[in-house]
């Protein structure tokens, strides 16, 4: 495969009328390259893969039924694992948590309010020394 300039310089080289054999020459790639980049206007371009299943989607139901039945406890992902197991899940642990960690709400700490007041006014001790 030729790059992107290659591909550009095969087709304008193909458009001022050159000849396959000249521009294998001039590009430095075989007749045939050529004539696929002539044949095939998205020859050469990275066609990705489509995104395969993962392990977990086939349970993915059955997690945030059991998530949601779950609420307000939480299910750790070790007991969720012994549960997918004996259903037949064969993924790890790691894609499993997660997964989890994309269902549960992400928790907001409270803002901590200051504590002030004039010098020499209040006196505190901390006594966990």
């Amino acid at each position: 495969m030729v790059g992107g300039e290659a591909a550009l310089e095969i087709r304008v080289l193909a458009k001022h009328g050159l000849g396959v054999r000249e521009i294998a020459r001039e590009v430095g790639v075989s007749r045939n390259t050529v004539r696929r980049y002539l044949r095939e206007p998205e020859a050469g371009r990275y066609r990705g893969r489509p995104p395969q299943p993962g392990k977990l989607a086939a349970f993915e139901g059955y997690v945030v039924a059991r998530v949601a039945s779950a609420v307000p406890e939480q299910l750790t992902a070790s007991v969720l694992l012994r549960e997918l197991r004996e259903r037949g899940y064969v993924g790890g642990y790691t894609i499993l948590k997660d997964f989890l960690q994309r269902l549960r709400p992400v928790l907001v700490p409270e803002p901590v309010v200051r504590f002030e007041t004039a010098p020499g006014e209040q006196m505190q001790v901390d006594w966990a020394s």
